[in-house]
Protein backbone atom coordinates (compact mmCIF):
# COMPACT_ATOMS: atom_id res chain seq x y z
CA UNK A 1 0.00 0.00 0.00
CA UNK A 2 2.84 2.37 0.87
CA UNK A 3 4.48 1.70 -2.48
CA UNK A 4 1.28 2.58 -4.34
CA UNK A 5 0.89 5.81 -2.37
CA UNK A 6 4.51 6.77 -3.02
CA UNK A 7 4.09 6.03 -6.72
CA UNK A 8 1.15 8.46 -6.88
CA UNK A 9 3.09 11.09 -4.91
CA UNK A 10 6.00 10.70 -7.34
CA UNK A 11 3.66 11.04 -10.30
CA UNK A 12 2.25 14.24 -8.79
CA UNK A 13 5.64 15.86 -8.11
CA UNK A 14 6.99 14.81 -11.52
CA UNK A 15 3.91 16.32 -13.14
CA UNK A 16 4.44 19.57 -11.22
CA UNK A 17 8.08 19.60 -12.32
CA UNK A 18 7.00 19.10 -15.93
CA UNK A 19 4.67 22.07 -15.57
CA UNK A 20 7.73 24.15 -14.65
CA UNK A 21 7.11 24.92 -11.00
CA UNK A 22 10.50 26.54 -10.25
CA UNK A 23 12.04 26.40 -6.81
CA UNK A 24 15.36 25.19 -5.43
CA UNK A 25 13.66 23.70 -2.37
CA UNK A 26 11.16 21.92 -4.58
CA UNK A 27 14.00 20.31 -6.56
CA UNK A 28 15.41 18.70 -3.41
CA UNK A 29 11.92 17.53 -2.40
CA UNK A 30 11.39 16.11 -5.92
CA UNK A 31 14.69 14.24 -5.82
CA UNK A 32 13.97 12.82 -2.37
CA UNK A 33 10.43 11.64 -3.20
CA UNK A 34 11.38 10.08 -6.53
CA UNK A 35 14.47 8.42 -5.05
CA UNK A 36 12.55 6.86 -2.14
CA UNK A 37 9.70 5.81 -4.44
CA UNK A 38 12.21 4.30 -6.83
CA UNK A 39 13.69 2.26 -3.99
CA UNK A 40 10.23 0.99 -3.03
CA UNK A 41 9.47 0.06 -6.65
CA UNK A 42 12.83 -1.74 -6.92
CA UNK A 43 11.93 -3.80 -3.87
CA UNK A 44 8.49 -4.56 -5.29
CA UNK A 45 9.94 -5.52 -8.69
CA UNK A 46 12.56 -7.84 -7.19
CA UNK A 47 9.92 -9.59 -5.08
CA UNK A 48 7.82 -10.05 -8.22
CA UNK A 49 10.82 -11.36 -10.16
CA UNK A 50 10.72 -8.46 -12.65
CA UNK A 51 14.41 -7.63 -12.72
CA UNK A 52 14.27 -5.42 -15.83
CA UNK A 53 11.87 -3.12 -13.94
CA UNK A 54 14.20 -3.19 -10.95
CA UNK A 55 17.12 -2.18 -13.17
CA UNK A 56 15.13 0.63 -14.79
CA UNK A 57 14.08 2.06 -11.45
CA UNK A 58 17.65 1.74 -10.18
CA UNK A 59 18.59 4.16 -12.97
CA UNK A 60 15.76 6.50 -11.94
CA UNK A 61 16.86 6.30 -8.32
CA UNK A 62 20.46 7.16 -9.23
CA UNK A 63 19.42 10.10 -11.43
CA UNK A 64 17.16 11.55 -8.73
CA UNK A 65 19.58 10.89 -5.87
CA UNK A 66 19.40 13.94 -3.53
CA UNK A 67 22.82 13.24 -1.99
CA UNK A 68 24.76 13.42 -5.27
CA UNK A 69 22.50 15.34 -7.66
CA UNK A 70 22.93 14.97 -11.39
CA UNK A 71 22.92 18.36 -13.09
CA UNK A 72 21.09 18.38 -16.42
CA UNK A 73 19.91 21.03 -18.82
CA UNK A 74 16.27 22.08 -18.50
CA UNK A 75 15.39 20.39 -21.81
CA UNK A 76 17.05 17.09 -20.81
CA UNK A 77 15.47 17.23 -17.35
CA UNK A 78 12.02 17.74 -18.89
CA UNK A 79 12.37 14.65 -21.09
CA UNK A 80 13.75 12.61 -18.20
CA UNK A 81 10.96 13.86 -15.96
CA UNK A 82 8.28 12.79 -18.46
CA UNK A 83 9.89 9.38 -19.00
CA UNK A 84 10.00 8.79 -15.24
CA UNK A 85 6.38 9.88 -14.95
CA UNK A 86 5.40 7.31 -17.58
CA UNK A 87 7.53 4.66 -15.83
CA UNK A 88 5.76 5.25 -12.50
CA UNK A 89 2.35 5.12 -14.24
CA UNK A 90 3.31 1.88 -16.00
CA UNK A 91 4.57 0.38 -12.74
CA UNK A 92 1.12 0.86 -11.24
CA UNK A 93 -0.20 -1.57 -13.86
CA UNK A 94 2.74 -3.95 -14.29
CA UNK A 95 3.77 -4.32 -10.65
CA UNK A 96 0.44 -4.96 -9.01
CA UNK A 97 0.38 -6.48 -5.57
CA UNK A 98 0.02 -10.23 -5.82
CA UNK A 99 -2.90 -11.76 -3.95
CA UNK A 100 -2.17 -13.42 -0.66
CA UNK A 101 -1.47 -17.13 -1.20
CA UNK A 102 -3.64 -18.27 1.67
CA UNK A 103 -6.60 -16.21 0.49
CA UNK A 104 -6.25 -17.69 -2.99
CA UNK A 105 -6.16 -21.23 -1.56
CA UNK A 106 -9.12 -20.52 0.71
CA UNK A 107 -11.26 -19.32 -2.18
CA UNK A 108 -10.16 -22.24 -4.34
CA UNK A 109 -11.24 -24.77 -1.73
CA UNK A 110 -14.31 -22.82 -0.64
CA UNK A 111 -12.95 -22.10 2.83
CA UNK A 112 -13.71 -18.39 2.82
CA UNK A 113 -17.27 -18.98 4.04
CA UNK A 114 -16.31 -21.23 6.94
CA UNK A 115 -15.78 -19.91 10.40
CA UNK A 116 -13.50 -21.89 12.65
CA UNK A 117 -14.33 -21.57 16.32
CA UNK A 118 -11.77 -22.77 18.80
CA UNK A 119 -12.98 -23.78 22.27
Amino acid sequence: MLTKIMKWVSIAVLLLAALRVPSAGYQVFLEFVVCVSGLLVITQAVRAGKYVWAAGFTGIMVLFNPLVPVVLSRQTFLWLDLMCLVAFLASLVVLKRRPDTFNALDSRWGLQDRIIVKP
